[in-house]
């Protein structure tokens, strides 16, 4: 494994996180629908020789009784299909309907460093603590190995910090920080930091593969203080912008973007907007989506997603070839893992056999949210999104991962149009 250390145990929580299918790890249908007393409706042009893709996103939700859920798939570059699902929704699902899109947002958030380094703004061997004063509460000591925590190590999971060995994802964790270091909720950026300042690490910075949430809250940090622009205007402005994208947006935790769909859930929970208790349906109060801004906090469209994605194909306005390699990039010491892949910055990367290429990907998860983003190495990519993550089947929805790859299978003919232009 080339140096890593990665336990069995990470490696399968990062599987289940980053999409099963996309790492190669077998292979699952949907399962069979419930009745079918559920309204379908599917808005968008459907194309005759890509109808596996309906088909399976009807059979997916279905089984789940998904409310609404999205697809878009570009080929060569060409947006082929762009399709919005509703079942038994109260309103129409467009291919434009905005969705938090959960942890796709870190590919935003690694691109927005990379710019910064493409830029001569900062360099990505430089320390954390060279941009970021993270100071402990009063009576705790910082962990000395915090300075060897480079921007390469924050991106690619290899900071220290390790949420399986503490049970401590300080995202959401806001009712222990808020009691610990006296502050009201809802927390900001500063308190979380503050507080797992204080904190030690669990791995020595380098070392150890550990998927978590917290290096790109710090991340998003960075891009502030070294552009001195909100993060979320920055990445508008110098990532999205340039490709047409205006639609996406940092969400809020309980006001709605125009467009954007309701999310489901069967979870409920404490508020972390106050310290009231006051018991929440779990998409609208049980975490701060101003607190995930730069680790999960993004609303897109999947056809806005994929728009993104294709920033990645080659060099251009956005990232040049050298920024796009560095995205890529093989992570040092610890390599490619024992299942053949491994994370870069703000991607999960699987070379392919032979030299020929490599496919990339990312999922997203929170409650009333379930993503999903890949790009294959053959020109083809895909974003799915849908409005919840949970339902009574007990069905995984990491499935819609090999199923998508299943209908990209079925396609014997790939159209020529190009539906970019429909929907900027």
């Amino acid at each position: 494994m080339n140096g890593t250390t990665v336990s069995r145990r990470t490696l399968g929580k990062l599987g289940t996180a980053l999409g099963a299918g996309a790492l190669g790890i077998g292979a699952a249908g949907s399962a069979p629908a419930y009745a079918a007393a559920d309204g379908w409706t599917a808005a968008g042009s459907a194309v005759a020789s890509l109808k596996a893709f309906d088909e399976t996103m009807k059979a997916f939700m279905q089984a789940r009784h998904i409310e609404a859920g999205q697809l878009a798939v570009t080929y060569q570059g060409r947006l082929v299909l762009a399709r919005g699902y509703g079942n038994s929704s109260p309103t129409t699902i467009q291919p434009t309907s905005l969705f938090r899109v959960a942890s796709l947002s870190k590919s935003l958030t690694a691109a927005a460093i990379v710019r910064l380094a493409q830029d001569g703004k900062l360099n990505l061997g430089d320390p954390v603590t060279k941009y970021l004063n993270l100071l402990p509460p009063a009576g705790q000591t910082v962990d000395s190995r915090l300075s060897r925590v480079t921007l390469w190590r924050l991106l690619q999971h290899t900071g220290g910090w390790d949420r399986d060995l503490t049970a401590f994802d300080p995202v959401f964790k806001d009712k222990t920080i808020a009691a610990a270091l006296g502050v009201s909720m809802e927390l900001t950026h500063p308190d979380v930091i503050r507080f797992m300042s204080g904190q030690a690490l669990s791995h020595d910075p380098g070392s150890t593969v550990s998927y978590g949430n917290y290096g790109y809250l710090l991340a998003g940090r960075i891009v502030e203080k070294v552009s001195g622009l909100p993060y979320e205007t920055y990445v508008k402005q110098k990532l999205l912008a340039p490709l047409g994208i205006t639609r996406m947006a940092n969400g809020w935790t309980i006001k709605k973007h125009s467009g954007e769909v309701d999310y489901r859930s069967r979870g409920t929970g404490p508020t972390v907007l106050d310290k009231s208790g006051t018991v929440v349906t779990a998409p609208y109060g049980t975490f701060s989506m101003r607190i995930h801004d730069a680790n999960g906090g993004w609303i897109a469209s999947a056809v806005d997603l994929v728009r993104w994605a294709s920033v990645f194909d080659k060099s251009n306005t956005v990232l040049n070839s050298t920024s796009i390699g560095g995205v890529f990039a093989v992570p040092n010491p610890t390599g490619v893992n024992d299942d053949g892949w491994y994370y870069g910055l703000g991607w999960a990367v699987r070379p392919v056999t032979g030299g020929t290429g490599r496919n990339t990907w990312h999922t997203g998860s929170f409650a009333g949210t379930y993503s999903l983003m890949v790009r294959t190495h053959h020109g083809l990519s895909w974003a799915a999104v849908f409005n919840q993550r949970d339902d009574a089947s007990g069905l995984s929805y990491g499935t819609i991962d090999p199923d998508l790859w299943a209908a990209s299978r079925a396609v014997t003919s790939w159209p020529t149009h190009n539906l970019w232009s429909t929907y900027l």
